[in-house]
């Protein structure tokens, strides 16, 4: 039906015949439902509100399917990430010029052939050091290696010069004196160089390796009989093995640990050692690959691979091979797709591969870049390095699956309990209405926190979900008696009630489905404006730290650490994302409510 248009002033004081023609004739079509629909969608507010929630109720419905959450995810090496896709997003100057590239948690660093160095990606260590802020010594040299740490930058210029950038203040720049360049020792020429968490290594051409760094959780010496063979070093977050010059690899180290048990297939015939944050790997002339540390990611089980593998690369949680055919593969962890090789990369020709974190660049040998694994996070991560985008869409659907239960059980208890007061009165009504009365008199959130309480950690977190519903339910329906009470005590003297009682008609089937039908309406209203309530109800308990518990998400328990001022001036994308979708989806249902409020209100038609 076409808008009608607003009439003027003398028209409504006075009218015209065929206005009022065409307005009976319009009544005598509309059916009161019709009617209500009709205002309702001419209500912009109205139908702006109910874009807006049914847009939010799909996102936080079909998204999950697609981001599966981990309940038990934590990785300290992603804690408090900021917003952006740019852990990938090297400069294009490097492009075609690459001499090195390394990764760190969540930047990365790379030297073109020039000696020139480039960081990219969250750069920003702590508040006040920023791996960016490359110093003016390195900027003045020409870099030909680059390795990146958890908090650190290790660089080697062509004069074998060592650098350190970063965080500093455990001893990542205490490089070793025979590293430094002197008048009586000479030069010693670095040929490898390797990172792990807060320690970094270095082999020289004359087979010699040196560590330095965080002394606390390392094993930074090498056992003597050991130098002068080396070819290779791998490290992991704190220890490391060696490849000698005989094809075995070794521990060198004095402290007993999950790696100092070198597996007896890969003391001989080894071509190459990599490792990941957990594991180590040796890969054999005959191209099998040996593995041996915990391995909890998966990274320890390779596929199946269509050739012999020539190099292989390590990340955090996962290996890259480079295979005799050309052919890419990746195994283990997956959850930010490092393992999920793309395509147009087996498509080309492959010269080398850099890996590391969960990032993975291949270098093509027309020196073209490709990249696969973590871009970033587009809402950041929390203080426990989870990704809010995934736990704000599944904390939505919990958020509003425990709001709308609970708004069924409290119409379910109102309509029963007010349709029964209000017909009857007398002593039922009395009963029921004191009952009301005593239970509306609770203070809901102290009674919430005291059951809470008493309950404690006793039982899971589903449970205390199904609980919440259900104490949501049975402390919510006071308001939706009452009325229904009202408005049955109304219809209760019409006519077609005293007509149905003549029929004979059975007192339950009058309330619930004669009188009842006649104030849908305005309980529809009520329950609408009921669902945001609960779902405010249940964010404050979970924000106060009583109702569903961490790591179970929902919008109140993920804005539970916004009570801290470090992470409101800090970072501010833990709270802020999630309070203006919580906003923009409360707000969204009070328009409706209001909308179908002024739908079934025969005044504000104005006629």
């Amino acid at each position: 039906m076409s808008e009608r248009k607003k009439p003027s002033l003398i028209q409504r004081l006075f009218g015209n015949r065929n206005e009022v023609v065409d307005i009976l004739a319009e009544e005598q079509i509309q059916s009161p439902s019709r009617m209500m629909l009709d205002n309702f969608l001419h209500n912009r507010l109205g139908m702006t509100g109910l874009i807006g929630f049914f847009a939010i109720l799909l996102v936080v419905s079909i998204i999950p399917i697609f981001m599966p959450i981990n309940l038990g995810e934590s990785d300290n090496t992603q804690t408090n990430t900021p917003p952006g896709l740019s852990m990938m997003a090297f400069p294009k100057e490097l492009e075609g010029h690459v001499a090195d590239i390394s990764n760190g948690p969540t930047f990365g660093a790379g030297v073109d052939t020039d000696g020139k160095v480039y960081t990219w990606g969250h750069t920003k260590i702590t508040k006040v050091i920023d791996v960016a802020n490359v110093p003016m010594e390195v900027q003045r040299a020409k870099i030909v290696m680059i390795s990146c740490g958890y908090d650190h930058i290790t660089a080697v210029d062509e004069d074998n010069n060592v650098y350190v950038w970063g965080n500093t203040r455990l001893g990542q720049d205490n490089i070793p004196s025979e590293l430094v360049p002197s008048r009586t020792r000479g030069t010693k020429e670095i040929v490898q160089l390797e990172t792990g968490y807060q320690i970094s290594g270095a082999v020289t051409a004359d087979g010699e390796a040196y560590l330095w760094g965080n002394e606390n959780m390392s094993d930074l010496s090498v056992h003597e009989e050991y130098q002068g063979r080396i070819k290779k070093m791998a490290i992991t977050t704190s220890y490391y093995c060696l490849l000698l010059d005989d094809g075995s690899v070794v521990y060198g180290g004095f402290k007993n640990n999950a790696f100092s048990n070198v597996p007896s297939e890969a003391k001989s015939h080894v071509v190459d050692i990599a490792a990941s944050s957990d594991t180590m790997c040796a890969l054999r002339d005959d191209g099998s690959l040996v593995f041996w540390g915990s391995g909890t990611h998966g990274e320890n089980k390779a596929p199946e691979l269509s050739s012999r593998p020539v190099e292989i690369y390590g990340g955090r949680w996962h290996y890259t091979a480079l295979l005799e055919n050309g052919d890419v593969i990746s195994w283990g962890n997956n959850s930010h797709g490092e393992t999920k090789v793309p395509e147009f990369v087996n498509k080309a020709q492959i010269e080398t591969i850099f890996s590391g974190y969960f990032q993975n660049y291949a270098v093509t040998k027309e020196g073209k870049i490709l990249t696969w694994g973590l871009k970033g996070y587009l809402l950041g991560t929390d203080n426990l390095g989870r990704d809010i985008l995934t736990r704000l869409v599944h904390g939505g659907k919990t958020t509003m699956t425990v709001g709308f239960i609970a708004q069924v059980i409290a119409l379910i208890i109102g309509i029963i309990t007010g349709g029964l007061a209000g017909y009857f009165g007398g002593t039922v009504d009395l009963i029921i209405m004191r009952i009301a009365e005593v239970i509306g008199s609770l203070p809901f959130l102290p009674f919430a926190l005291l059951l809470s309480a008493i309950i404690g950690s006793t039982i899971d977190v589903q449970l205390r979900m199904y609980l919440i519903m259900v104490v949501l339910g049975l402390l919510s329906w006071t308001g939706i008696c009452r009325l229904v009470r009202a408005q049955i005590l109304a219809e209760r003297e019409k006519e077609f009630v005293l007509a149905a009682q003549a029929m004979g008609v059975k007192e339950g089937s009058i309330i619930f489905k004669h009188i009842l039908p006649n104030v849908l309406s305005i309980l529809l209203v009520e329950a609408t404006l009921g669902f945001a309530t609960c779902m405010l109800t249940e964010s404050s308990l979970s924000y106060l730290g009583f109702g569903i518990s961490p790591p179970t998400p929902t919008w109140g328990n993920m804005l539970n650490g916004a009570n801290n001022s470090i992470v409101i001036q800090q970072y501010w994308w833990q709270w802020v994302f999630v309070s203006f979708i919580f906003g923009i989806c409360t707000i969204c249902i009070n328009l409706v409510g209001d909308a179908i409020r002024d739908a079934v209100d025969p005044k504000s038609l104005g006629r």
